[in-house]
């Protein structure tokens, strides 16, 4: 059994999550409920859980919060948030759970399958804190089968899309492949100088090497790798091209 904690300063919150856990997730047993993050201190030191969903936005204390207060630990965290634009973005640079209210139950339980696979790691907070801080801070954690991986954007040579996973290409010539879509990198990586070029791949603008006429033509990296470029954007890559 997962032995969960759920923080929560809406009580209607609380009830509404402890219910769909215990319909929709039977290996997870609700050890304690908090409404603060005081009532979480205790209650995280008193039972040790395994999960703790937490809210991220709480009066007096947030979220964010409550896991500085509490410094290392072992359990793993899901967030859940009313708020689509609150610290989600530093949330997904660094590859941590989040669930939007109204919570989706195939979300939930995607979240609950997770909490076996993934072993919590401090670096993961320290650079979501730098992401809290910073916008422009360069590095992204990438999950994969056996953990993640914390690295620099400047190290990344190119994501290209395999359906509901994505592979990430490095400058060294690694690559490995990654638990999120092509459009997620999409959405996240568009002010830090990477460009989709095509359906199917993303890449480092500083990594380009040049350019090959044709219907959409074919970009070259500096691995020499080409990437076909897609007709519909071919004059936006152009002209981002040309101020390099």
């Amino acid at each position: 059994m997962i032995k969960a904690i759920l923080v929560d300063d809406e009580k209607g919150a609380l009830e509404t999550l402890s219910g769909m856990l215990n319909l929709f997730c039977k290996d997870v047993q609700i050890l304690g409920k908090a409404s603060s993050a005081n009532e979480a201190r205790s209650l995280i030191k008193e039972f040790n859980p395994d999960l703790v969903f937490l809210d991220i936005r709480m009066p007096y204390e947030n979220g964010f919060d409550l896991l500085e207060s509490i410094g290392n630990h072992t359990f793993h965290v899901v967030f859940t948030t009313a708020y689509n634009n609150y610290a989600l973005k530093a949330i997904k640079f660094s590859a941590l759970d989040y669930l939007l209210k109204p919570i989706n139950v195939e979300e939930l339980q995607r979240a609950v399958s997770k909490v076996s696979k993934i072993v919590v790691n401090k670096e993961q907070y320290n650079v979501f804190k730098a992401h809290q801080l910073n916008s422009k801070h360069e590095q992204i954690v990438l999950p994969h089968k056996n953990g993640f991986q914390v690295v620099n954007y400047n190290e990344i040579l190119r994501f290209e899309g395999d359906r509901n996973y994505t592979n990430v290409y490095f400058l060294n010539g690694k690559q490995f492949l990654v638990a999120k879509t092509l459009k997620e990198y999409e959405e996240l990586l568009k002010d830090h100088n990477f460009f989709r070029v095509h359906q199917s791949n993303i890449i480092n603008i500083k990594c380009v090497k040049g350019y090959i006429k044709g219907r959409g033509g074919k970009i070259q990296l500096i691995d020499n790798t080409e990437v076909d470029l897609a007709r519909s954007r071919k004059k936006e890559f152009l002209t981002i091209f040309k101020s390099l």
